[in-house]
């Protein structure tokens, strides 16, 4: 493989999925592959299925990995929707040691956000933007004039009235789990992007993740007073933006 092609693997609380990108281009080469999360998701499941996935790739060369934890440097901080256990665990170490190829890891919601600040919808604008990824839980990325501020972790907000954190309320996994129509859905999703407005203002609020794929089923409901979109690359944000990542690491070494 070229040097401008890297393995980007997006680890999710319900899914790992990944493909080759061209990471300067932001284009997929292949079908990206997807193998289920394994339950529980303690790192030595999942870095086997993170394996699997390398494997079914043939891939030997540099990996980029989002994954749904704060990290800093390379060590997880939190572990909301994952197993508890990889609270403190040295990601990088776990996904190279299991797969044989060098990994560079970060924030899922922050690759999301990478990739389509540098190939979608982002591209090129100043001022605050602000992705929010919608599925097990919401994850978030921010950026200012292009230059992220890593691991917001904005689904862990407490909305008023609520007594649960903003993820619980108004995740994908919520409406499924509380079987919401896609209105009562998106009435609770407008509440939390208002909150967003009043607390950043930002200039742009794109839509990632699994829910930003049925964008006409709640764009009537959200009644903020700056553009709300669904992100362009849409739901293979996070693989391409754990490319780039990973590229970007690279050539800084």
């Amino acid at each position: 493989m070229q040097e401008r092609h890297i393995l980007g693997i997006d680890v999710g609380a319900s899914g790992i999925k990944g493909a080759v990108v061209d990471i300067e281009t932001g284009e997929l080469l292949n079908e990206r592959i997807r193998l289920e999360t394994p339950t529980p998701s303690t790192p030595e499941a999942m870095a086997e299925t993170f394996a699997e996935l390398v494997r079914a790739h043939k891939w030997k060369g540099l990996v980029g990995c989002g994954f749904p934890s704060i990290v800093k440097h390379g060590i997880a901080y939190s572990a909301a929707n994952i197993d508890k256990d990889w609270m403190g665990q040295n990601i990088i170490e776990v996904f190279s040691m299991a797969s044989g190829c060098p990994v560079e890891v970060l924030n899922d919601a922050d690759a999301a956000g990478l990739a389509e600040m540098r190939f979608g919808l982002g591209k090129g604008v100043d001022g605050v933007v602000l992705l929010i990824t919608i599925g097990s839980g919401l994850g978030s990325a921010l950026f200012i004039d292009g230059r992220l501020v890593p691991n917001t972790e904005l689904g862990h907000i407490y909305l008023e009235g609520q007594k649960q954190v903003a993820e619980v309320y108004t995740s994908n996994n919520a409406r499924k789990r509380e079987n919401l129509s896609w209105e009562e859905w998106g009435q609770r999703f407008n509440e939390y992007l208002l909150h967003l407005e009043r607390t950043f203002n930002p200039d742009l609020i794109l839509l990632s993740g699994g829910a930003s794929k049925r964008f006409d089923k709640y764009e009537s409901f959200i009644s903020t007073q700056i553009p709300v979109k669904p992100a362009q690359l849409l739901n293979a944000a996070g693989t391409i933006g754990a490319a780039v990542y990973a590229y970007q690491k690279f050539r800084k070494a």
